[in-house]
This record gives structure tokens, sequence and C-alpha cells, in this order.
């Protein structure tokens, strides 16, 4: 089973639309260790990462969080901000440290509100990471519990 490339910032919205986006952000730097946000948080931000690695997990009852994905630079670590209730539905781990671009969610969604072409360009690439990530997902929980793994052939 392949999995579908991944759309990075750089190469997912026009230049106009990303410019519009990186206007809204903020430069932050995390520690290795440092806990992004944890499955059924309030999702307020979002980053893109400049540089270091992020790992994705999601709680498994009566187990350690399996890790789903680990992400690098230009990519969104965060999608649960756009869809209400905005709750996140992963959890995010700094594995090496990090520098990444933080946004605001609520002025992303004004600004999305605003303008529908932003807001269909922004959308669109949120969109494609979530079925990307989904996609991880669902390979990876196949990998840990199923009877003899996801294997090649699936």
């Amino acid at each position: 089973m392949s999995t579908p490339a991944l759309p990075r910032l750089t190469s997912a919205l026009a230049d106009e639309h990303r410019s519009r986006l990186t206007a809204l952000a903020r430069e932050v730097d995390f520690p290795t260790g440092t806990r992004l946000f944890n499955e059924g948080g309030h999702a307020d931000r979002f980053w893109v990462l400049r540089s270091g690695t992020v790992s994705l997990d999601m709680h498994v009852p009566g187990r350690r969080p399996a890790v789903i994905e680990t992400l690098a630079s230009d990519e969104l670590v965060g999608w649960s901000w756009l869809f209400r209730p905005y709750v996140w539905q992963l959890g995010a781990q700094v594995m090496t440290p990090v520098r990444a671009y933080e946004f605001d969610a609520h002025a992303v969604r004004d600004l999305m509100e605003a303008d529908p072409a932003f807001a269909a360009a922004v959308g669109g690439w949120v969109g494609r990471v979530l079925a990307h990530r989904l996609h991880a997902a669902r390979v990876r929980l196949l990998d840990l519990y199923a009877p003899y793994g996801s294997g090649n052939g699936m």
C-alpha cells in the first residue's frame, strides 16, 4: 500500500496565499521533549516546521501512545484547528529541537472567512494533509496491532 505524497506548505499554496498565511506567523523554538498538544485538548494554534522533528501519537488504552508519524521541515503540525469543535485528534511531541512558524488558529480562520479564495487554498492544503495523516494512522495501527501487520500486499 503506497502512502500518498504529503503536501508541504512551500508547494501546496500559491505564492500569494502562502505570503498571506506566513504574514500571520510568529517564529518559535521548542526543546526536545516539549509536548505541543494532547489528544482532546483545545486546538487553538498550529505550526509549520522550519527545522527539527515532531512525532504525532495516538492514545491507545492500556498501552503506550502509538507513534503514528514523524514530521520534519516544511510540514504542518496540527489540523484540528480548522474543524469544529477544534479539539486535537492526536498528540504531538518534539523529538529534536524545533524551529517553527506558529499560527493563531482564530486569526487564520478570520482571514479565511474574509477571503474565499484563500479559504479554498488553505482548506485544500489542510484537507490533503488530513487525508495523508489518516492513511498513515491506518497503516501504522495495522502494523502495530493487526495479527500479521499491514504487509506489503494490502
